[in-house]
């Protein structure tokens, strides 16, 4: 296949692949926090027992390394997002919506979550720019051999839209605070069309930041995070979040799903967590 091919049909699956939120966590009696009861109350903010914001809460310094930082809130299983304006044809599923109605609706259950994510893509030593051309398989062996994990979907979303459920890290309306919508994707070269290189330094964009200070959350690379739900097949484990530069949904929830564990490309880069250092 060649270079061009490739950059269209992975650019075409990352449009027509993914969604909102669709899973429900079923409560199971263990140990531990349990999922709290939904009320009329709770489809817009947090059982009252929680904090109302994550961010007013601070870890204890020891709670994750210094290049990540602690989430630690309620988490919203599954939630409702209505756009106000759309920037495309609303009928197609990667359309890109100006503004979102605020609050979002919780329509399930909220789960107490605490965890430690890097602040940071996964930028190697030395480099100037995060890691790409990733796939799920690889970026899990980068994060196992920092003593980190990938993060599971949930992870990933919590840390992106906080307890706000906000569509974009950075609120309810599009801005152009992130690495994204670039309208010329492709350059020429004497072996033909190429995927344009448009990553950018860590915290290039200090506004692409999310309630719990994680930067570059949608944007600049997608990100590989192990799906919440079994799938049949394990060669497909794998979920890519956030979105790249091109102009795409870029919002918390959205996932895209369509590739194997294996399947790299150019935009595709890194980010672990990691469990609460007690």
């Amino acid at each position: 296949m060649s270079p061009l091919a490739r950059v269209v049909v992975a650019a075409s699956l990352a449009l027509v692949i993914g969604g909102g939120a669709k899973f429900v966590t079923k409560s199971r009696r263990r140990p531990g926090p349990q999922p709290q009861a939904f009320t009329a109350a709770s489809a817009v903010r947090p059982p009252s027992t929680y904090r109302a914001s994550p961010a007013a809460a601070v870890a204890a310094p020891s709670a994750c390394p210094a290049d990540m930082v602690a989430v630690e809130g309620q988490h919203c299983t599954k939630v409702e997002q209505r756009c106000l304006q759309w920037l495309d044809d609303e009928k197609l599923p990667f359309a890109r919506c100006g503004e979102y109605a605020k609050p979002a609706r919780c329509i399930a259950p909220w789960i107490a979550m605490h965890f430690c994510i890097d602040r940071y893509e996964y930028t190697p030593v030395g480099d100037s720019l995060p890691e790409d051309d990733a796939s799920f398989s690889g970026a899990s062996r980068v994060c196992t051999g920092l003593a980190k994990r990938l993060c599971s979907e949930s992870e990933w979303n919590f840390a992106c839209e906080g307890e706000e459920m906000r569509p974009y890290p950075y609120g309810f309306a599009r801005e152009p605070v992130c690495n994204q919508d670039r309208a010329t994707l492709v350059s020429q070269t004497p072996s033909g069309q190429v995927l344009r290189d448009f990553r950018e330094r860590p915290n290039a964009r200090p506004a692409c930041v999310s309630p719990f200070g994680v930067y570059d959350m949608v944007g600049n690379l997608d990100e590989p995070v192990v799906r919440d739900h079994a799938v049949k097949d394990s060669r497909f484990r794998s979920a890519l979040k956030g979105g790249w530069w091109m102009p795409a949904r870029n919002r918390c929830r959205p996932a895209t799903t369509a590739h194997d564990n294996f399947f790299k490309e150019l935009q595709i880069g890194i980010r672990c967590c990691s469990n609460i250092i007690q």
